[in-house]
């Protein structure tokens, strides 16, 4: 098996799609169904099931799949390990965030580390902290910025950023605004929700909140970006449950400390791989988030 078929396999898996895969490869489309083919015939199954429009994986794909991604993320290491031996960073250092993550200025963080590495390429994605750590411990991404994560510390390492409790956002006309007091999960329970999708850092904590005091909730509206979710509540659609530092992005809103919730609060974590597999790009970075570098 050649790296150049896993490359020209994973290729394919992500654009669904033998023509723009060889744009993207710049090989031609004779020679990557030819080393498609190869592959098939080595592992003796089927990887895609062709149409005209487009290809998907076969169940054999999808399992070769998350192999052949951490065996190319391995091999990209080597190379940047051997290059940062020499005394030159090079090579892609990719990154997961999740919008306003606390704890970290990504922005700042990332032109620091430009600055220092001008040859190194920065790749930024943002998702959920599930999708997140997920991408990490594949190999997709170096590291990731996310919410505190269940994860198996063979593939990934939580390290601490800060933790907050979380505040109550509603509009300034609503009740509770206008009683203007600390409020628990049971105050809440009759209240339309605007959050974020479950996948989410903050809607995370928030259920855990609100499972730690018992109390069940449905969220009416569900949004995948913070200034949508700023915006429906400063309609008074619904109250929204969100870590502390939110209050200062929109100050008309009111802010109620949330108490009675055990535990649970917004935690903030970069998520690494075990050391074996951690990029050098990744430890400069994580080298400049220690020494406050930002």
């Amino acid at each position: 098996m050649e790296l150049r078929h896993l490359q020209h396999f994973v290729a394919v898996a992500e654009d669904q799609h033998f023509t723009r895969a060889a744009e993207r490869l710049m090989v031609s489309q004779s020679g990557l169904s030819a080393s498609i083919r190869a592959l098939e015939r080595e592992l003796g199954t089927p990887l895609f099931v062709r149409t005209t429009r487009r290809v998907t994986l076969t169940e054999a794909g999808r399992a070769l799949l998350a192999e052949a991604e951490r065996i190319l993320a391995q091999v990209r290491a080597a190379h940047e390990a051997v290059a940062a031996v020499q005394g030159v960073l090079r090579g892609t250092l990719a990154v997961g965030s999740e919008q306003c993550i606390a704890g970290v200025h990504v922005a700042e963080l990332l032109a620091a580390f430009r600055r220092r590495h001008p040859d190194v390429e920065i790749r930024l994605r943002q998702w959920g902290s599930a999708a997140l750590a997920e991408e990490v411990a594949a190999g997709r991404l170096d590291l990731a910025f996310a919410y505190r994560t269940e994860a198996d510390p063979e593939q990934l390492r939580c390290v601490p950023l800060t933790s907050e409790p979380m505040t109550v956002l509603c509009h300034p006309g609503h009740p509770l605004a206008l009683a203007g007091a600390p409020v628990t999960p049971r105050d809440l329970g009759d209240e339309v929700f605007v959050d974020f999708h479950p996948d989410w850092g903050p809607r995370r904590a928030t259920d855990a909140a609100f499972a730690a005091a018992g109390v069940r909730r449905t969220v009416a509206l569900e949004v995948n970006d913070v200034h949508s979710l700023l915006d429906l509540v400063d309609e008074n659609l619904g109250v929204a449950v969100v870590p502390r530092h939110f209050r200062h992005k929109r100050e008309a809103l009111a802010a109620l400390p949330l108490k009675d919730t055990g535990e649970a609060a917004y935690e903030t974590v970069a998520l690494v791989p075990s050391p074996q597999a951690t990029s050098p790009a990744a430890r400069a970075l994580m080298a400049l988030l220690d020494h406050g570098s930002a």
